[in-house]
């Protein structure tokens, strides 16, 4: 007959492992976003000095969504990392057009520096609040999916019918989305809900990129007026 002591102990044991194990992903997740984004910012500035050309909606949609699709096909394998790379490159290169066209316009340095501070802080404040508190999000999982579902649908519809008030709407939904979404992301790593560091990886970077676009596009129309 087993000891109470023995499934004490064992409890123990196991609730040590689990939080040992949320420390390392969430570890290992941070120090992947911080060379992914550095990596990102380097394409980015590299397609502005060699003024390269937008590549166009189709290609953007095809190749974020292609990538995304191949570090999910990959999570487990030795090519995760490097499937994070080419997507986080291939996403600050699309990103190099649109930061030139804003330093283009009056004050757009300034807009940039201001969409940037405001991601970075944004970032902090709600990944210390979930750090802190633990609290648990993943309830927000089916309402923020719709509501990105919705967002690119009618960030489509005001990008082929050409409706600035549509567009300014979709910004402002899609930077409370992306700001949702880190709640949600950061919360299922802390409570053991996401155990693969590249995913989570690839989930804080698109919310990142998302909010810092969409506070851009805020911030440049506020500006142009």
């Amino acid at each position: 007959m087993n000891h109470p002591a023995t499934y004490q102990g064992t409890a123990i044991g196991g609730s040590l492992g689990s939080t040992l194990a949320t420390h390392r992903v969430l570890r290992n997740t941070y120090a992947l976003l911080s060379l992914t984004l550095l990596f990102s910012a380097a394409v980015a500035a590299t397609a502005m000095a060699l003024r390269l050309p937008a590549p166009g909606l189709i290609l953007t949609l095809a190749g974020t969504f292609g990538l995304l699709f191949l570090v999910h096909k990959v999570q487990n394998s030795g090519w995760a990392v490097g499937a994070v790379f080419a997507l986080t490159g291939f996403m600050g290169y699309t990103l190099g057009p649109v930061l030139s066209a804003h330093l283009a316009l009056p004050g757009g340095g300034q807009t940039i520096a201001l969409a940037l501070g405001a991601t970075g802080t944004t970032f902090l404040a709600l990944s210390g609040w979930v750090l802190a508190t633990r609290r648990d999000f993943s309830f927000m999982g089916g309402f923020l999916f719709a509501g990105m579902v919705i967002a690119i649908l009618a960030g489509l519809a005001a990008m082929f019918f050409q409706i600035p008030a549509l567009g300014l709407a979709v910004s402002a939904m899609v930077a409370l989305l992306s700001a949702g979404l880190i709640l949600f992301e950061t919360s299922r790593i802390v409570n053991g809900g996401e155990t693969n560091y590249v995913l989570a990886t690839v989930g804080l970077f698109v919310s990142l990129f998302n909010l810092f676009t969409s506070l851009l596009s805020l911030f440049g129309f506020g500006s142009n007026d």
